[in-house]
């Protein structure tokens, strides 16, 4: 049972690493879109 265990912990970290190199080494472009949005007054103290 214990190996069982250590199977499935090595597993998710495992997972884990792969996961953070994956993020770390693929080139993601950042969102391109533009927002204006138009503030009323009355949100800003005098």
């Amino acid at each position: 049972m214990g190996k069982l265990w250590l199977t499935i912990i090595m597993l998710i970290l495992l997972a884990i690493g792969a996961g953070a190199i994956y993020l770390m080494t693929v080139d993601m472009d950042p969102p391109s879109t533009q927002v204006e949005k138009t503030l009323p007054d009355d949100r800003f103290p005098q």
